[in-house]
C-alpha cells in the first residue's frame, strides 16, 4: 500500500505541473533599442505569445508578424521614436521587428501543422492600445 501512496503523490505532482508544461514556451522577445531616455534605460522588451495561433496557416503567420511589428512599434515610441525620423541608421522599429522575424523565420520553418486536438492558448493581450491595430494594418 505504501507504493501506491507515492504513486497517487506523484501523479497528483504531474497533474499540478501539467499547466506549466503544456505553456511550452511560445513566445517571441521583441527589443526595442533607442537614445532618448532616462540614462540606465537604453532598451525595452516585450514578450509576443503565438500560443493562440497555428503558425502552419497563413492567417497565423501573417497575425504573428503583425503582432512583433505593432510591438515594435510600440516599444520603439515608448523609447522616444517618432513615426518621422529618418535616421541614417534603421530605424529602432525596423531593427526590432528585423531582429524578431529573424527567430520567427526560425520558427516557422521548424513548426508543425496544429494536429486536430490542438486547443488554442489563451488569446495574447497586447500591450499597446487596442486600436493600433485598426491604425497600423
Amino acid at each position: 500500500m505504501r507504493g501506491a501512496g507515492w504513486l497517487i503523490a506523484g501523479a497528483a505532482l504531474l497533474g499540478a505541473a501539467a499547466p506549466v508544461l503544456a505553456q511550452g514556451g511560445e513566445d517571441i522577445v521583441v527589443t526595442g533599442r533607442y537614445g532618448p531616455v532616462p540614462d540606465n534605460v537604453q532598451s525595452l522588451s516585450q514578450t509576443v505569445s503565438y500560443a493562440d495561433l497555428d503558425l502552419s496557416t497563413r492567417a497565423g503567420r501573417d497575425e504573428l508578424r503583425h503582432r512583433v511589428s505593432l510591438t515594435a512599434r510600440y516599444l520603439c515610441s515608448r523609447l522616444g521614436e517618432s513615426d518621422s525620423a529618418t535616421p541614417p541608421v534603421p530605424s529602432c522599429r525596423d531593427a526590432a521587428y528585423r531582429d524578431a522575424m529573424q527567430r520567427v523565420g526560425t520558427i516557422e520553418a521548424q513548426f508543425a501543422p496544429r494536429g486536430t486536438g490542438w486547443v488554442a492558448g489563451p488569446a495574447w493581450q497586447p500591450p499597446y492600445p487596442e486600436d493600433w491595430v485598426s491604425r497600423y494594418p
